[in-house]
């Protein structure tokens, strides 16, 4: 994977060619072996680390020209540091074996037409006072770096996480199994957020057709020849994101009591459904399971000439779940409350919102102070009320 991900690129191929030891990570380039004077006047190895910009796998013009590095701040030959690059002191772990202490900044008046322009100029600055000291140090060493083959479930590089800087944040959902009950409005806006994550597998669940009507609360915007397949909404949404990932996996059912066993295995489950009586199963069951659930629901109604109503997530944790009857009902008088009440794209997209923050921080990617398991938004108001913390 790493070579052939050189080759397709003739600025890492020059790189490569000419000696650097370079490695493509998760949308970075590290340049390992960069020879420089620590503060101590000593020749010390370093390693230089830059985001990469891609378009289908293959560098275009880099967007910054600032550059990452592990090691200690580059000095010349006297122990004074080469302030003509200095930007910032970082000190951020980035994979397991590399930290990002600091970054440089060093541009040319257009910037850097490529990677091998931006590498060799930066390696040129920082080696130079190492070489005064001892000629024969270099960072061509030519070493051959072992092909790792780096498993990911993105069909293409997540360079939005590598400009970030967040690649070890996403160990956070590596192993773990999601499933979306209901691929409605809500339902279908967590897809497309989930999806972009690096969960291992998601699984939908859904028995419904797409019909004209999905069209205009889901994301996207399907051409007429796609609403005349009448597909299943979990095989639509499926092949949709299937062309950016692997591991989504289509059950174009409802949950029952018969199958039920089918989220048994799973992490979270999202629950997106209007049946209250279904809901209700679903939630007994995935409480005997041990499952963390997130339950989301909207109320849309008129008012004289406006539109008001109510958002909410609502959360099932192991640490907590006694305020579950209270927030969810288990009714089978209002199943079809949801169904005929009045959805709106941008309020589906901010339920599924709330929901995916919630999730998140759930797994310990976003900082959770307060530990709430249910969440209110009121449209007329901008009221938004987190109650039922954790004791």
């Amino acid at each position: 994977m790493l070579q052939q991900q050189i080759n397709l690129s003739s600025d890492l191929k020059q790189l490569r060619d000419e000696g650097y030891e370079i490695e493509v990570r998760g949308g970075h380039l590290i340049v390992h072996h960069i020879p420089y004077v620590n503060s101590n006047g000593e020749v010390a190895i370093g390693k230089l680390i830059s985001t990469l910009a891609l378009n289908n796998n293959v560098t275009v013009k880099p967007d910054t020209h600032v550059i990452n590095f592990m090691g200690d701040h580059p000095c010349n030959n006297d122990g004074t540091i080469i302030i003509g690059i200095q930007h910032a002191v970082l000190n951020q772990q980035l994979y397991d074996d590399v930290v990002l202490n600091h970054s440089f900044s060093n541009r040319p008046p257009n910037g850097y037409e490529n990677y091998y322009d931006k590498i060799k100029q930066y390696v040129e600055i920082i080696t130079a006072p190492a070489k005064s000291i001892d000629q024969t140090v270099t960072a061509r060493t030519y070493k051959v770096i072992e092909d790792i083959e780096e498993e990911s479930v993105f069909n293409y590089i997540d360079t939005n996480s590598s400009r970030a800087n967040i690649n070890q944040l996403n160990l956070k959902f590596k192993g773990l199994r999601i499933g979306i009950i209901g691929l409605g409005g809500t339902g279908s806006y967590i897809l497309d957020l989930v999806a972009k994550t690096h969960v291992d597998e998601i699984l939908l669940f859904d028995g419904d057709d797409f019909l004209q009507h999905n069209a205009f609360r889901a994301p996207g915007a399907p051409s007429v020849e796609t609403l005349k397949m009448k597909q299943k909404k979990v095989n639509h949404f499926a092949k949709i994101y299937s062309d950016m990932r692997k591991g989504i996996t289509a059950f174009p059912v409802y949950i029952t009591e018969e199958n039920i066993d089918l989220l048994k295995e799973l992490n979270y489950v999202f629950i997106c459904i209007d049946s209250n009586s279904a809901r209700s199963m679903i939630i007994s069951k995935l409480k005997q399971f041990g499952i963390t659930f997130i339950d989301v629901g909207l109320g849309v109604n008129m008012a004289e000439d406006n539109l008001i109503g109510t958002v909410r997530v609502t959360v099932g944790t192991n640490s907590k779940l006694d305020h579950i009857p209270n927030r969810i009902g288990s009714e089978t008088i209002d199943d079809n409350e949801y169904s005929n009440n009045i959805q709106i794209a941008d309020l589906n997209a901010l339920n599924a919102w709330m929901a995916v923050i919630k999730w998140k921080k759930l797994c310990g990617f976003y900082q959770d102070l307060k530990e709430e398991h249910h969440s209110t938004y009121t449209i007329n108001t901008a009221q938004l009320i987190n109650e039922d913390y954790t004791a």
